[in-house]
This record gives C-alpha cells, sequence and structure tokens, in this order.
C-alpha cells in the first residue's frame, strides 16, 4: 500500500514530549510570586500552542501586567532547568523510528524558542530521530503559529509539497497553522495537558481527526 502522504510535520510540545505540564508549573509559580494567580488549568487553557511573546502579551493585555525586570532571566533559567529531563509521549520515538524505516520524510515544526527545542529534544532522547528536521518560529522571521509559515518551511525544507503533508498537533494554534499551510491536521489527544474540551477545540480550528495515541497513529497510517 503507498503512503498516503508525502510527510507528516509533528509539532514538539504535547506531541512528541510531554513538556506543556513542566513549562505551566514554572510559569503557575513565578506569576503568582508576582500577583497572577493561576490555577494550572487555567494557565494550560490560556498558554499551549503560544509563543512566549505572545503570552506576555496576553497577559499585559489581560491583567495590566509587564514583567518586572529580571523575570524573563528567571524564567528561562526555570525553565532550562526543567527541561534536563522530558518524558517522551508515549509511542513517539516508536512512530518517528517506523516512518524513518517506511522512507517517509519527516519534521518537527514548533514555537519553541531555538535553544528551548534543542534542549527538549536531546533531553527527551530524540534529537537522533529528527535530525536537522527541527523548525522554530525565528526561521520564518518570527511568524509561528496560528501562521502557516512554519508548516509550509517545513514542508519545503523537506522537498515536498505542503498540501500533500499530514500534521500532528495537539493545540487549536497548531491546528490552525497547519490547516492554513493546505495540510492535512489530524489531532493527537496524548500529552498530559488534555483537556475534557480539546477534542472539539482542535475539530473546530481544522482537524480532520483526533486520534488518542501513538499507537492509534501508525495504526491509521499502516506503519506497524
Amino acid at each position: 500500500m503507498t503512503f498516503p502522504y508525502s510527510a507528516v510535520l509533528f509539532d514538539l510540545d504535547g506531541v512528541l514530549v510531554d513538556s506543556e505540564v513542566l513549562a505551566n508549573r514554572v510559569w503557575v509559580d513565578l506569576l503568582a510570586e508576582h500577583g497572577l494567580l493561576f490555577t494550572h488549568q487555567e494557565f494550560m487553557a490560556r498558554s499551549v500552542g503560544r509563543t512566549y511573546p505572545v503570552l506576555y502579551h496576553e497577559l499585559h493585555r489581560d491583567f495590566g501586567w509587564t514583567p518586572p525586570e529580571g523575570f524573563a532571566a528567571r524564567n528561562d533559567a526555570a525553565l532550562a532547568a526543567a527541561f534536563t529531563e522530558v518524558p517522551v509521549i508515549e509511542g513517539a520515538g516508536e512512530t518517528l523510528r517506523a516512518l524513518h524505516a517506511a522512507g517517509v520524510p519527516l519534521a518537527v515544526a514548533s514555537n519553541s524558542r531555538r535553544d528551548r527545542l534543542d534542549l527538549k529534544l536531546s533531553a527527551s532522547g530524540l534529537a537522533a530521530l529528527v535530525g536537522d528536521h527541527a523548525y522554530d518560529s525565528e526561521q520564518v522571521g518570527g511568524r509561528g503559529k496560528p501562521l502557516p509559515d512554519l508548516y509550509q518551511h517545513a514542508a519545503q525544507a523537506l522537498g515536498v509539497d505542503v498540501r500533500r503533508c499530514l500534521v500532528i498537533e495537539d493545540s487549536a494554534t497548531g491546528v490552525q497553522a497547519g490547516a492554513a499551510a493546505g495540510a492535512t491536521v489530524w489531532g493527537l489527544l496524548a500529552g498530559g495537558h488534555v483537556h475534557e474540551s480539546l477534542s472539539q477545540e482542535l475539530l473546530a480550528a481544522g482537524a480532520t481527526r483526533i486520534i488518542a495515541s501513538h499507537a492509534e497513529l501508525r495504526a491509521a497510517l499502516n506503519l506497524d
């Protein structure tokens, strides 16, 4: 059977590595020190899929809050410490290896800052499986998700038509980016941040299918 897509493009956080919960804890704890009190669930709903500059902008817009001097540096240091050990989403490594074995190109397209992207791939043990095909929003002039540029760039780097690609995402922001690029987008509900309404959010954003695990993904793609 011919593989139905020219390439598979993955988001990172919540799709390949279970890092959203780690980052969320850092943000909630630091913001609480500065008078912004969120439950972990509240901040997760606000933050998943967004770049940190967007988060700062929205915190200022919604609460009139501007990070004080030194906040960003403390946040960076705390995140770097949190990301020294990053759990892999169950089955993610098997999915990447199966795609390699089938000769299917793959890439990671993430809103994460470059240093954090590299750190999470390395700490999770997935760096070798992704190779040179990990892309961040700075490579497209900061035009990250939900804009289509990052997925378009990843497809171009692989030498394939993005309209023939499958995108695997876990956030409405990322789904919007993949759909806007013209790719087929499936929502993956396998990370520790998944909540009850996420499936409907991803479908509303443009996902054409919802899957619950990497095992289900491999089965859907006839990779097992």
